[in-house]
Formats: structure tokens, C-alpha cells, sequence
């Protein structure tokens, strides 16, 4: 293969690889009740999740850009969100 095919392909791996689940059409997706799984599959797997007492705590993003969900027993119970586009 040449070098230039494999600049290329490695380019367009890069910007796949920085495009995010977390937007505003996807957030609008998210509804209670909804499993973990399913929350996944539209936003992607969390970045940091805690569990606490059948209370699981996921946070998608950080603190400035991101959305946070509380699951009791496998379903979601409350969505937030900050500064998704």
C-alpha cells in the first residue's frame, strides 16, 4: 500500500473515531424506563458508573459537556444534561 492510502485512511479513522453520540436529537431520545442497554445504544457506553444501594449512577461526557442518568433495577429514572449540541 502507498503512504498516502494509509494517511488517509488513518485521517478518516480519526474523525470517525471523534464523532459523538451525545447530542441534542439523541438526548431527546432518552426516555425513563429505559434500559441500560438501550441508553447505550443511542449515546454510546458511559464513562464512569457507580452503584450504590440497586442505585446505578452513569455519567456520558465530564463535567462541562455531558449527560448523567440514575437506573434502579436496570431501568432509568432520571436523564440530565449539560451543554450537549
Amino acid at each position: 500500500m502507498n503512504r498516502a492510502f494509509l494517511c488517509g485512511l488513518a485521517a478518516v479513522t480519526l474523525m470517525l473515531g471523534g464523532c459523538s453520540k451525545l447530542t441534542e436529537a439523541n438526548y431527546a431520545k432518552l426516555k425513563t424506563g429505559m434500559s441500560y442497554e438501550e441508553v447505550t445504544q443511542l449515546i454510546g457506553r458511559a464513562d464512569q458508573c457507580s452503584e450504590t444501594v440497586g442505585l446505578k449512577h452513569c455519567v456520558w461526557g465530564n463535567a462541562e459537556r455531558g449527560v448523567t442518568a440514575d437506573f434502579v433495577a436496570d431501568k432509568a429514572l432520571v436523564f440530565s444534561s449539560q451543554n450537549i449540541r
